[in-house]
């Protein structure tokens, strides 16, 4: 059994009504506290408790040795014990990646399965990723760890069962077989979508709301009665959407877009195949004529990007260059785009996939893209600075993008010199297929990100065309909004007359399509409805408000007389409840 921690991870507890079952219990993780924060990105001595009690897994503990586990392959297995008394389970005498030890559970179909288990491999370091095999033979990863000798790593992960109910296996899967693997506190933790979802709406309501109660005062006479309208002008919670240069000349998109999203991306336009196309011939004709549009409307841009590593998108002129020119026009590259919107933008996506691609990196140097966002601070100073990337939470099979690389890239390009105190932050592309999103993946991820503190925001998120396609960005979005790392939404989706796109938002009239109409609801949903409240016979009184800026009016009743006020309600003030104290009329 794994020891208990004096402070494992901030837990938030829901009551759900789960039809025919009553009232449960769940539990969720979450990063928050800084002792928490540790679990996740630390190797420890002892691992700590299985969640959920180990949920639907048979000793999970390993309480009663390796009962209830079996041998999977050609491998060996057998009990370990701690000095300190704790019961694990190895796997060794390995031939083949998956030769490991097993147990059979039963998937419901539909329900969504929360992962974890603590890990350590011995006599090395090794990724280790948790996988369920069907009885069809399917393997389906559902996520992965960098395990070490010593100590023990914290793997959280999940799948969605989008598949008929039936038994799989869990098994753990290591490409060096020279390796044992030591698992421990395992846990598969099942939840129906309608409790994932009370969960979701419970947490956007603490961490995006707060109570605030106001109290009214005069030196002559009562506030009693006061009628108080409240109206949000500004929600604080950055949702916007992708533009493209359509936008330029077409006035029903600008009227479309001005009237919904005041955040966005350009698709396009400030790329350097973009603005030098021509080596030598540059042109910002396009990206500046968007960002006076958006200025004119009050829309905020983030800069998309400064330089992308895959070498697919390089300009034959770039391919071809030597590397000391290379270095030089990058240089050239960097200080013209950057220069150029030096204060105008509120981030910069300074190096985009370069998890997955390695251009300038493979030309310049291990250090490329730190050295670029050194540049790009000292250039813009202030300006919040993105590494931005694919399937970091989209797909678990993909090892390359996975969270723990992630870090592992963006604490070396942040410990460059130069780089120290940037304000950085972490861009997760969120481009979805078209099946079910992996929503226990997701947030697993999002939980071992959002561990470091940097902040985390979804910056192109779409979903690839099915007939589900607005349900499934409905989940990805409720998802991205209910968890507290999460401090913006960028969603990569244009209206029909702006071109295609895997989201489509409005018909080619600007008709909203079933994916806009989900937008829109969630605007609804996620904004204050203008409200009129009476004061209570102490003059005060209580509301739940979404953070954001509103107007107040307080009326007198009697008299007519009114007193107009304006309140910001931020997210740096976590008290449960706040108070403030108005000087009406």
């Amino acid at each position: 059994m794994g020891t208990s921690p004096e402070a494992y991870v901030l837990v938030l507890l829901c009551l759900f009504l789960s039809s025919g079952h009553g009232i449960q219990a769940l539990s969720y993780d979450y990063y928050a506290t800084t002792e928490a924060r540790k679990y996740f990105l630390s190797c420890l001595k002892e691992p700590q408790r299985a969640q959920y009690g180990g949920g639907i897994i048979a000793n999970p503990e390993f309480t009663n040795g390796i009962e209830g586990w079996s041998v999977f392959g050609k491998g060996a297995i057998k009990g370990g014990v701690s000095e300190d008394g704790n019961r694990y389970i190895i796997a060794h005498t390995r031939t083949h990646s998956l030769d490991s030890f097993s147990q059979k559970v039963q998937f419901e179909e539909g329900k969504i399965y929360s992962f974890s288990a603590w890990v350590q491999v011995k006599n090395g370091s090794e990724n280790v990723v948790v996988v369920f095999r069907r009885a069809s033979g399917e393997l389906i990863p559902g996520g992965r760890v960098t395990a070490m000798d010593g100590c023990w790593s914290f793997l959280k992960g999940g799948i969605v069962a989008n598949f008929s109910s039936g038994p799989a296996d869990i098994l753990f899967k290591s490409n060096n077989t020279d390796l044992e693997i030591w698992v421990d506190s395992v846990s598969l933790q099942p939840f129906t979508m309608e409790q994932w979802r009370s969960h979701q709406d419970q947490s956007i309501h603490k961490e995006r709301k707060r109570k605030v109660k106001f109290q009214l005062s005069h030196p002559n006479k009562t506030m009693e009665g006061a009628i108080v309208s409240i109206k949000q002008t500004r929600p604080s919670f950055p949702f916007g959407c992708a533009m493209n240069n359509a936008i330029i000349n077409n006035k029903n998109y600008q009227n479309w877009f001005a009237s919904r999203f005041k955040y966005t991306t350009f698709v396009n336009e400030m790329k350097w195949y973009s603005t030098e196309n021509v080596q030598g011939r540059e042109n910002y004709a396009d990206a500046d004529a968007m960002l006076k549009f958006a200025e004119a409307n009050g829309i905020h841009v983030r800069g998309h990007n400064i330089f992308w590593d895959d070498p697919k998108y390089q300009m034959d002129w770039v391919k071809n260059l030597s590397p000391d020119q290379l270095r030089v026009a990058a240089e050239k590259r960097i200080r013209s785009v950057v220069s150029r919107y030096k204060g105008k933008l509120i981030a910069w996506d300074v190096m985009n996939e370069n998890l997955h691609f390695s251009f300038f990196e493979d030309k310049l140097g291990k250090d490329a893209s730190a050295v670029y966002f050194a540049l790009a601070r000292q250039l813009d100073p202030g300006t919040t600075l993105f590494m931005n990337e694919y399937n970091t939470i989209e797909e678990s099979g993909d090892g390359t993008a996975n969270p723990a690389n992630y870090i592992r890239k963006f604490k070396e390009i942040l410990s460059y010199r130069g780089n120290d105190g940037v304000s950085a932050a972490i861009g997760l592309e969120g481009h979805f297929g078209p099946n079910q999103p992996n929503l226990a993946y997701i947030r697993a991820s999002l939980d071992t990100l959002a561990s470091t503190g940097w902040p985390i925001w979804l910056t192109e998120v779409d979903v690839k065309g099915s007939p589900n396609q607005a349900w499934h960005l409905e989940q990805v979005l409720r998802e991205g909004h209910s968890h507290p790392g999460v401090k913006g939404i960028i969603m990569w989706a244009l209206p029909a007359a702006a071109g295609s796109a895997d989201t489509t938002l409005a018909d080619i009239n600007f008709k909203n399509t079933p994916s806009g109409d989900v937008v829109d609801k969630l605007f609804n949903e996620w904004k204050f409805k203008t409200t009129e409240i009476k004061a209570d016979s102490e003059g005060s009184f209580e509301v739940s408000l979404f953070h954001g800026d509103y107007d107040i009016t307080i009326k007198d009743q009697f008299t007519n007389s009114s007193t107009y006020l304006n309140y910001k309600l931020t997210e740096h003030d976590i008290r449960d409840t706040l108070q403030v104290h108005v000087n009406a009329f």
